[in-house]
């Protein structure tokens, strides 16, 4: 990031500060949407406070409390209310600027900006219901067809495992009994 170059480093001193301010006004509307998400992030923190005060404060129901409390209370009931008004109003302008940037463009309908395949019912009717009935249930036979060749696939290579195992406990034993 490069630094601004000074007034009378041969420039003429308004000549920076006329384009600083251009910029400032040029802000984009992407930038505007963050500063109005802060704006309303700080709105829901300031009513999160505004609460907590008055959660914290004691009606005057007759108890004694005492008057300086009250008053430090309400001050800074009064400071976070005046910065909730604030922050309001910065809302609206950010609203308002984006409004006008938007102006000009032309508004796109819902439908355009979601995806989604448009399906002919007409076109394939209980014909085409009726074939994909029927694909599906030759491969799920199929499939079954498979699994029950897999299973007894798999019984014989256990069988052949078991024999295998059995024949080398008696092969150890045969060579423990020589030793």
């Amino acid at each position: 990031m490069s630094t601004p170059p000074l007034a009378g480093a041969g420039m003429p001193p308004g000549a920076f500060s006329g384009t600083q301010a251009q910029a400032a006004r040029e802000v984009n509307t992407a930038s505007l949407c963050r500063i109005g998400q802060e704006t309303v992030q700080d709105i829901v923190f300031r009513t999160m406070e505004i609460f907590q005060l008055l959660r914290n404060m004691q009606l005057p129901n007759g108890v004694t409390y005492h008057t300086a409390t009250y008053q430090d209370r309400l001050a800074k009931l009064q400071e976070h209310l005046r910065q909730l008004s604030i922050l309001f109003r910065k809302l609206r302008l950010v609203y308002d600027k984006c409004n006008e940037n938007c102006a000009g463009l032309d508004p796109v309908p819902i439908e355009q900006l979601i995806p989604y395949v448009e399906e002919d019912g007409s076109k394939h009717d209980d014909r085409g219901a009726s074939s994909q009935l029927r694909f599906a249930s030759e491969e799920r036979r199929e499939i079954m067809e498979v699994n029950k060749k897999l299973k007894q696939k798999n019984q014989q290579l256990k069988q052949i495992m078991d024999q295998l195992r059995n024949l080398i406990w008696d092969i150890n034993a045969m060579l423990a009994m020589r030793n």
